[in-house]
C-alpha cells in the first residue's frame, strides 16, 4: 500500500528512496489466487504509492488453519473520565470540513486507556500489522517457524510498505477468512478484512486496532514472546520516509509504528492513519489515529500527528 522497494538484506537504517506516490485506486475487483495478489496492485494502485515490485506473482504455502479457541479477553472498558480528557484534549485538533478523525490510547504500565471516536475507517496499509500477526498465529498453530521467504516478504511489507509482499502473505493466510478468524482470538470485534484481493479496504475501528497493538506488545497475547519480538522489530525499523504518524508524539525515536495512506479514486480524498507505541514523558503508550475524508496526504499526516500528541497528553500530568 505504499511503496514497492525490493525487500533490504540487513537491517541498516540507511536512508531510502521516497516511494512515489500513487494518484489512483481502480474500482475492478481481480479474483483468483496469485494473480489476484499481482493485479491488486498492477490494476488498482491500492497502495498509498509506489511502482510494482516483481515479487508480486511469488505465491506462499497454503495457510496453515486456524482454530478459533482460546478468544483474547475483551479489554477493559475505557474510564470515562480518560475519555472527557481526551475529548478536550481533541478539542484543539483542527480538522478540515468533510475529515473525520478516531483516536486511541493506553499507558501499557496501568491498563488505563480512551478512546475518541467509533466510526470504522478503511484501514490502508496499517492492515499489514494485522496480516502479519496472522501469518505468525497460523504458523505457530502449524508448529513451525516462518519460511525464509516469508520472512522476506515480511520484512518489505512493515519496514518497506511493500505492497507486493502485503498481496503475496494476504493470499498466504487466506485473505479475509483467514484474517477475520484470527481477529477473533485477537479480541478484535469489528474489524473485517477487504473483499477478494483488496486487502486494504479492510475495515476497522480505532479500539480494535489498540486491541491489535496489545497482541503486539502486551505480554498476554495470542501470539507468542518470539512472534511479538520479531514483529516489534520490523515496526522499530521502518523506513526512514515513513517515520510519521504516532511517532510526532513520542521523545526522540522511542517507537514503534506502522502507517497507511491511500487516495480514494471515487472522491479524491485520502484515508491517512498510524497506530504503534511510543514513549512520552517516561510513558509507554499504545496510540492509534484513523483518519479519512482528507483533501492531501499531508493534511492527513498533520491530523494524525496532531491527534497522537492529543492522545499521550492524557496521561501528560501523571508521574511515570
Amino acid at each position: 500500500m505504499e511503496s514497492h522497494r525490493a525487500p533490504r538484506r540487513r537491517r541498516a537504517r540507511s536512508p531510502r528512496r521516497r516511494p512515489l506516490l500513487c494518484t489512483a485506486l481502480a474500482s475492478a475487483v481481480i479474483v483468483g489466487g496469485a494473480a489476484a495478489a499481482s493485479a491488486y496492485v498492477k490494476a488498482q494502485a491500492h497502495a498509498d504509492g509506489g511502482a510494482v515490485s516483481s515479487q508480486s506473482s511469488a505465491t506462499p504455502s497454503a495457510p496453515a488453519p486456524v482454530s478459533e479457541e482460546a478468544s483474547v479477553e475483551p479489554a477493559a472498558e475505557p474510564s470515562a473520565d480518560r475519555n472527557a480528557l481526551l475529548a478536550k484534549a481533541m478539542k484543539a485538533v483542527a480538522v478540515e470540513d468533510g475529515a473525520d478523525v478516531a483516536v486511541a490510547v493506553m499507558e501499557s504500565d496501568s491498563g488505563e486507556r480512551a478512546v475518541y471516536g467509533d466510526g470504522t475507517f478503511d484501514t490502508a496499509s496499517i492492515v499489514k500489522v494485522d496480516i502479519l500477526a496472522t501469518l505468525l498465529l497460523q504458523a505457530q498453530d502449524a508448529g513451525r517457524h516462518l519460511t525464509a521467504q516469508e520472512r522476506t516478504y515480511a520484512t518489505a511489507m512493515i519496514e518497506n510498505s511493500d505492497n507486493a509482499s502485503a498481496s503475496a502473505l494476504w493470499t498466504a493466510i487466506g485473505q479475509a477468512d483467514g484474517l477475520d478468524t484470527a481477529n477473533k482470538r485477537f479480541g478484535l470485534t469489528d474489524t473485517a478484512g477487504g473483499d477478494g484481493a483488496l486487502w486494504g479496504l479492510t475495515r476497522t475501528t480505532a479500539a480494535d486496532q489498540l486491541a491489535l497493538l496489545q497482541q503486539v506488545f502486551g505480554d498476554t497475547s495470542q501470539l507468542s514472546k518470539a512472534s511479538r519480538g520479531y514483529l516489534r522489530g520490523l515496526m522499530g525499523d521502518i523506513a526512514e520516509d515513513q517515520r510519521w504518524g504516532v511517532s510526532a508524539a513520542a521523545d526522540g525515536a522511542q517507537w514503534a509504528l506502522k502507517n497507511g495512506w491511500l487516495p480514494r479514486s471515487t472522491t479524491g480524498l485520502w484515508d491517512i492513519n498510524s497506530i504503534g507505541r511510543v514513549t512520552a514523558g517516561g510513558h509507554r503508550c499504545l496510540v492509534v489515529a484513523l483518519s479519512n475524508g482528507n483533501s492531501t496526504k499531508a493534511k492527513g499526516v498533520l491530523l494524525v500527528e496532531a491527534a497522537a500528541r492529543a492522545a499521550v497528553s492524557v496521561f501528560a500530568d501523571e508521574p511515570a
